[in-house]
């Protein structure tokens, strides 16, 4: 019996040292959020080699963003525009090929695209990323040089991962984004740290044992990044403005399981669909079913063709 109440003791200290060590690791990675590493770098030299080669007409897109960074990226028509434009958001650590495949699909329907690399990403200026608190209003800068460049007969996005969660923040503040496709955001930046401090096993461990790594990480991002990190959702981004919405998650995504968009869905308060995407983890929805994938996003944007 002795045995066994000191084995419990025993456990319950490493597991109290274990929890303290997380929150510990947790402030030193908190601020680390915010510089995200540039990667893919050369796969910037390969899709301008892909435009290249066909008939697609690209040009230089750089845009100033209202704190002084500058923003670069692409505009890319197709020879049969439609006169509809989408602008395209990537995942974090990527650049703006990160969504290649989706804007070759969207090209061939006609859409011309806008393929930005993010700030503090790619050739893009800044050193600090924010989930969508900044970059928001990048969109705006954005959307106003476009609009002053081009005739722009509508205006969609699409977003990936933590461009989904930009691009529905995006259109909160914009009212010239018509509809939002997005897959796999996330909910709300707190959120979605439980599943990161889980170690990709469940959210259950970052909201309990390795909660402290969760705490700890939002007050580093708040104190580094000087905003408050609650306020990055997008959650609320689909309550603020009943903008249409397609949201997209696969049955195998452990990075941003599906709770975050069911959580988007049930707050949108505009037209709003949600496709469970079966087998697909996570950014890979894409890829585990293209054919229904482009007719869903195509079919979604036709229905909504000017602003709510």
């Amino acid at each position: 019996m002795r045995r066994l109440a000191f084995f419990a003791i025993v456990v319950v200290v490493a597991l109290a040292l274990l929890s303290a060590a997380s929150g510990l690791i947790g402030y030193a990675i908190g601020a680390g959020i915010l510089h995200p590493a540039n990667l893919n770098s050369q796969r910037l030299e390969e899709a301008d080699q892909v435009f290249k080669r066909t008939s697609l007409k690209k040009s230089d897109f750089t845009v100033r963003a209202n704190d002084g960074i500058e923003l670069r990226g692409w505009k890319v028509v197709p020879p049969a525009a439609n006169g509809d434009w989408v602008l395209v958001f990537h995942g974090v650590s990527d650049n703006r090929t990160g969504d290649l495949g989706h804007a070759e699909f969207l090209l061939r329907h006609g859409y011309s695209v806008v393929m930005m690399d993010s700030r503090a990403h790619g050739k893009s200026g800044g050193d600090m990323a924010t989930y969508g608190w900044k970059e928001r209003y990048d969109t705006v800068a954005i959307t106003d040089a476009l609009y002053a460049t081009e005739k722009v007969r509508h205006l969609y996005a699409h977003g990936v991962s933590m461009g989904a969660a930009i691009a529905l923040q995006s259109a909160a503040v914009e009212p010239r984004i018509a509809a939002v496709s997005a897959e796999d955001p996330f909910a709300n930046l707190r959120e979605v740290t439980y599943d990161y401090a889980g170690l990709d096993v469940s959210p259950f461990l970052g909201k309990t044992l390795f909660r402290p790594a969760s705490i700890c990480a939002m007050r580093a991002a708040a104190k580094t990044g000087g905003f408050n990190p609650d306020e990055v959702s997008p959650e609320k981004a689909v309550a603020q403005r009943p903008f249409p919405v397609l949201l997209i998650c696969g049955t195998n995504d452990h990075r941003i399981p599906c709770r975050h968009a069911e959580a988007i869905y049930d707050a949108a308060t505009g037209p709003k669909e949600l496709w469970i995407v079966q087998g697909a983890g996570h950014a890979s929805a894409l890829g585990q079913a293209p054919a229904e994938y482009e007719n869903r996003v195509v079919s979604f944007f036709e229905k909504y063709p000017g602003n709510p």
